[in-house]
């Protein structure tokens, strides 16, 4: 009979060994479900996965129609990105802890994933793809903000162009800066007004001011109230005869709040992770 009762120290090393078995199927489990959300959300997975069997079995037909071998071609290499793109997420994920496994299990990040995989089959450059498994990974270990807003970030993603991204981590880096101060900065010399270029960054600045993601800095009460400005007195004279130039040097522009947050969330390799820039 004494040989049956275990000993406490035996039961919680047999419990440890349990676990240890079983930990390993889990993770697996959670991984193949996030990988399953990536893949599902691409419509031409499926179809390269059919085309590649359809080529197996019928090669030498198939070989004579060059627009599906180029077709197979094409997708292979984006299949293979989609490959690299999925394992440096997973792999990121070690670095976040236990919290992470649950997280992924939550159908609401499952839907943030899927939803962040379309954008990157759109994406046209490797700076947007970037961006995009940045935002998959805070979101599973950051709750900065609300998956409403994630979602409305992975939103921004896609809507935005890389020129938008390089005016918001400008101002991000310095804020403050004036339009004058962001185009030498990026792009050097100023141009005509009338010119394409000037058209081109008066838009990019309007998109952002609008969109909410950067705003002329003011000043805030206690309450963070914005203040109103004290009309500027006009000099009498004869009134100005231009229209105010797109690279004015004196109106100062910042991040909103979102704006931080966005940045946060999608740009951490580049200017750090939020919370850390701000101690």
């Amino acid at each position: 009979m004494s040989q049956l009762v275990l000993s406490e120290s035996q039961i919680v090393e047999r419990l440890r060994q349990e676990l240890a078995k079983a930990e390993p199927s889990r993770r697996k489990r959670i991984v193949d479900k996030f990988v399953l959300a990536a893949l599902g959300s691409i419509p031409w997975v499926g179809g390269f996965i059919s085309a590649a069997a359809a080529y197996k079995s019928d090669e030498a037909q198939i070989y004579k129609d060059s627009l599906q071998s180029q077709w197979l071609e094409e997708h292979q290499a984006k299949l293979q990105a989609l490959h690299i793109a999925i394992g440096e997420v997973t792999s990121r994920f070690e670095g976040l802890g236990e919290q992470v496994q649950e997280r992924i299990e939550n159908p609401e990040y499952i839907a943030l994933v899927r939803q962040a995989f379309r954008v990157w089959d759109e994406a046209e450059t490797e700076e947007k793809r970037r961006y995009v498994g940045n935002v998959v990974v805070n979101a599973a270990g950051t709750r900065v903000c609300s998956d409403d807003v994630v979602r409305l970030f992975i939103g921004w993603l896609a809507l935005y162009h890389e020129s938008h991204f390089a005016i918001i981590r400008e101002i991000y880096q310095y804020p403050g800066a004036t339009r004058y101060d962001i185009w030498t900065q990026l792009y050097g010399d100023l141009v005509r007004e009338d010119s394409a270029e000037a058209d081109l960054y008066r838009l990019l600045i309007r998109d952002l001011s609008t969109g909410g993601v950067i705003r002329q800095a003011r000043d805030v009460d206690q309450l963070g109230r914005f203040m109103r400005k004290r009309p500027e007195k006009r000099v009498k004279g004869a009134a100005p005869t231009t229209m105010e130039t797109a690279f004015e040097g004196t109106k100062n522009y910042v991040l909103t709040e979102l704006g931080k947050q966005f940045v946060h969330y999608t740009m951490n390799e580049v200017v750090g992770r939020l919370g850390e820039e701000e101690r």
